[in-house]
């Protein structure tokens, strides 16, 4: 029984390699397929991160290059001559909006381009909002000031605290004095308020009259 059943073995193995062979020609292609893309997809990932990582230095040159000239009419010309986009530009508008003294107009344009700008992520824009209702101080109603500033003193947003601490100067603007120091003492209670906050908050308290806790 041995010589058939060794032949039979044979004939299944080779109709299975047949099968095999067949299976492979007909579908062959899209094992060979999976690996090109495969290899494919890998070189472009390295190749993209390689061009961002160029395109982030590029642009880093550049504001390196425009912030080191030698008066604020040559730096906002070179830093406003640097190609930019998406956040990109947020961090450009906001160098050229460093120089307020300078050229007030230019600073409130470019933070206004970027608080307005609702392709940008909110971490952007609240910056910008805070900067500009700081730059423009009473020269803004006050009542425009505080509408900028409460949904930027939400829970979760990243400038919380420092919303805060001038929705708490709005308060000493209106003469609102006992609640102004109420402000100020949640600040200096406040553990995720930077240092330097919480210690302009207890010396404002101060100068308000007020008391600080003790602890």
């Amino acid at each position: 029984m041995s010589n058939p059943e060794s032949f039979i073995d044979e004939v299944t193995d080779e109709v299975r390699r047949d099968k095999l062979f067949a299976a492979f020609r007909k579908y062959g292609w899209i094992g060979i397929a999976l690996v090109v893309l495969t290899v494919g997809g890998a070189a472009y990932n390295e190749w993209h991160k390689a061009s961002q990582r160029d395109a982030a230095r590029a642009f880093g040159d550049a504001l390196l290059a425009g912030m080191e000239a030698e008066t604020p009419e040559a730096r906002r010309t070179a830093l406003a001559a640097v190609p930019a986009s998406g956040e990109k530009a947020a961090v450009l508008n906001l160098l050229l909006a460093s120089d307020p003294v300078e050229d007030r107009a230019a600073t409130l344009a470019a933070l206004e381009a970027v608080a307005q700008d609702a392709t940008l992520p909110d971490l952007w824009r609240d910056l910008a909002t805070l900067r500009r209702v700081i730059v423009q101080g009473t020269e803004a109603p006050l009542a425009d000031r505080r509408a900028a500033l409460e949904p930027l003193a939400q829970p979760g947003r990243s400038f919380r605290p420092l919303a805060a601490e001038q929705l708490a100067y709005l308060l000493v603007e209106e003469g609102k004095t006992a609640e102004a120091i109420t402000a100020l003492q949640a600040l200096v209670a406040d553990q995720e308020a930077p240092g330097g906050l919480r210690s302009r908050a207890s010396q404002m308290i101060v100068a308000l009259g007020g008391e600080l806790a003790q602890g």
